[in-house]
């Protein structure tokens, strides 16, 4: 046996116990700190090579472990820029390097620009709805844009598409008037078996404009029919601009400035089914300019009353009201009218050893080849967690057990020092034989 051996013996526990003091000061230093996932320091023992009679000590080496993987508990706040995230996944920052990393500190707040930023000075990313719903790349972080939620002054949408549904009596008989005097000729005698409902639209500058449908039964199949037709019977749709209807008389015929702006036929089978392939009209407004493509498939012809209700997308002129972020991450603009208009959608990333990351000033992480690569989703899709808006995950560190290891430790490097010590009393014994 060497003393020397021993000395260093010892010394390599003191060391050891050093470092596990370290991740126990720095988890009681970050108690407080949103996200923050607790280190811990392992042990793993180094062993010389022995023979005969003669051990040889080793010595012990330290290793630190990261619980990165551990959900810290959720409390809520009182901000609506405060996101956590319940179940796995990160979220993407970005530093002032432009660099992009992972974090779980989702303590965000307004900087003076409009971005989100959290305490650490990270910068949230997401996709931008500028050029419609957006995709996830998944394998990388392109398309990833800063979320920035100043949206001042007033705004307006212009309507492009919208649903109309409803249900078209089967009841109704067949208009008694040529073709010549149906709705679509903007010469019609309505009568009852001649429905009329009205959408209000938006134009370009919030506008609105309202429309007005009318439905009217054309064609029936022969009672009882020798087989079951495709068609069992057929509804003229005829759209016109609600502002040009005529002003004297009883009926809104005629309607000025040309007439229909959209005209389809409804085909419907024995079941009351619609059995066009699109079901769709195109409403084209020389007026205002648009072209408003509206889905009617969800009508159906049964035995009960007519209804109908119209649902454009647009947005009448409207200032922005608040900032919303739902459980999918999508950040809404909440108008003053109510309508909601999303702006971003937050993604998570995800590695697959997340207690691998790379640890980072500031609460963040980079994925290195032990964790495996950053792969990107949207909440509450393949296995990522969902975003909870106006909540903060707190640190994982458990206190009481931190000032448990922290005495632990304190015995241990005293321990050492005392082996230490006492190898340095037998190299003075021997030392002083010579005198």
């Amino acid at each position: 046996m060497s003393i020397f051996g021993s000395m260093k013996t010892a010394v390599s526990g003191m060391n050891a116990q050093a470092n596990r003091l370290s991740t126990v000061a720095d988890n009681i230093a970050n108690v407080n700190t949103t996200g923050y996932k607790s280190v811990s320091t392992s042990f793993s023992s180094l062993v010389l090579p022995s023979s005969g009679g003669n051990y040889n000590s080793g010595g012990v080496q330290s290793s630190v472990r990261q619980s990165v993987s551990d959900q810290g508990d959720i409390s809520y706040t009182t901000s609506g820029t405060d996101l956590a995230i319940s179940g796995d996944g990160f979220f993407i920052v970005q530093g002032a390097d432009g660099t992009p990393v992972l974090t779980r500190a989702g303590d965000f707040t307004k900087d003076d620009e409009g971005n989100l930023v959290n305490a650490a000075g990270f910068m949230l990313m997401g996709y931008s709805y500028d050029a419609g719903s957006p995709a996830v790349v998944v394998n990388g972080f392109d398309g990833l844009v800063p979320v920035n939620v100043n949206q001042e002054g007033l705004t307006a949408i212009a309507s492009t598409s919208g649903v109309f549904k409803g249900n078209l009596d089967s009841g109704a008989n067949i208009a008694p008037v040529a073709p010549a005097t149906l709705p679509s000729a903007n010469a019609a005698t309505t009568t009852a078996d001649t429905k009329k409902f009205s959408m209000v639209a938006y134009d370009t500058l919030g506008n609105k404009v309202m429309y007005d449908f009318y439905f009217t039964k054309t064609s029936v199949a022969a009672t009882p029919p020798p087989a079951p037709p495709a068609v069992n019977s057929s509804w003229q749709v005829a759209i016109f601009r609600n502002a040009n209807a005529a002003t004297g008389g009883t009926s809104s015929f005629p309607y000025s400035a040309g007439g229909a702006v959209g005209t389809t036929t409804l085909d419907f089978d024995a079941n009351g089914k619609i059995t066009n392939s699109t079901g769709a009209v195109n409403i084209a407004d020389t007026v205002t300019g648009q072209t408003i493509k509206m889905d009617l498939s969800g009508f159906t012809q049964l035995g009960a009353a007519f209804a109908g209700t119209g649902t454009p997308n647009g947005q009448a002129a409207s200032p922005v009201k608040d900032v919303t972020i739902d459980g999918d991450g999508i950040v809404y603009a909440k108008y003053e009218d109510g309508t909601n208009k999303p702006l971003y959608r937050i993604p998570l990333a995800n590695v697959a050893s997340p207690d691998k990351l790379t640890l980072q000033s500031g609460n963040v992480y980079s994925a290195n080849g032990q964790s495996g690569v950053t792969v990107t989703g949207f909440p509450q899709t393949n296995g990522l967690g969902t975003i909870k808006s106006g909540a903060l995950e707190g640190s994982n560190v458990d206190l009481a057990g931190e000032l448990t290891e922290m005495i632990e430790s304190q015995r241990s490097y005293t321990a050492n020092s005392k082996v230490f010590q006492t190898g340095s009393d037998i190299m003075d014994v021997l030392v002083n034989l010579k005198r």
